[in-house]
């Protein structure tokens, strides 16, 4: 009784072949849009310019964070 149940419960699962996944593989890279080289040239660049504007924004705010820290706490000048 318990064998039965068990086999009902589990599905029956496919053998694994490698050349049909192979050519699933490569169905769906071909289905892939691919970025051209001035579409990754774009998008390089803006990265690097908001990664740079993030970084300034960051460094004028712990700038202005020292000094009203230290005057707050009268070691400023």
């Amino acid at each position: 009784m318990a064998t039965e149940v068990a086999e009902r419960e589990e599905p029956q699962r496919k053998k694994f072949n490698p050349l049909r996944f192979y050519r699933e593989v490569v169905a769906e890279a071909r289905k892939v849009h691919w970025a051209t080289r001035n579409e990754t040239l774009v998008s390089t660049t803006m990265v690097l310019i908001m990664v740079v504007a993030a970084a300034v924004f960051f460094l004028v705010v712990d700038w202005v964070l020292k000094i009203v820290v230290a005057l707050l706490l009268g070691i400023g000048g």
